[in-house]
């Protein structure tokens, strides 16, 4: 397990496994891919990210993550695959969220892409390209660089 510090100075501890911790992940974190680019969100307030978020009442890990990718991208995930959880703790509370790895299908163009300005599609190194300006402050931590490298090595196995 690692474990770091955000930006806020909040706790995080990231598992590449499934049920590491006892508290259970109600929040899910998608790293889209579209074939050879990074299929991200363009969030109103914090920027080009993951897309992800809070699972309902009554929905599994998975279908929040399929619905959160198609609500804030219009995309449909062909292929789906869990590779880790973090937990973020701060002062008052501690939550879980679910990491995906997901291969986008189609795209539908769709009206409403609910707090975010819709889709983007990024081509190049993202753990580098992550660090600028238009970015989340949720790219920049090391979830996303332990969990893009953890991808990647993912990639390498099956070829």
């Amino acid at each position: 397990m690692k474990e770091f510090l955000d930006e806020f100075g909040n706790k995080v501890e990231l598992a590449l496994t499934t049920n590491a911790f006892q508290q259970k992940a109600k929040h899910v974190l998608v790293i889209c891919q579209l074939k050879e680019a990074w299929y991200l969100t363009n969030h109103k307030v914090r920027g080009l990210e993951f897309p992800g978020g809070k699972v309902e009442q009554g929905e599994s890990l998975i279908e929040a993550a399929h619905r959160e990718v198609y609500e804030e991208t219009g995309a449909i995930i062909d292929e789906l695959l869990q590779i880790g959880e973090y937990r973020v703790t701060n002062k008052k509370n501690s939550f879980v969220k679910a990491v995906f790895w997901g291969k986008i299908k189609t795209i539908d163009n769709t009206n409403n892409y609910y707090e975010t300005n819709g889709p983007v599609v990024v081509k190049g190194d993202i753990l580098r390209l992550r660090f600028g300006g238009e970015y989340s402050f949720i790219m920049k931590d090391e979830v996303i660089q332990e969990c893009i490298k953890h991808i990647y090595k993912l990639q390498n196995e099956k070829e």
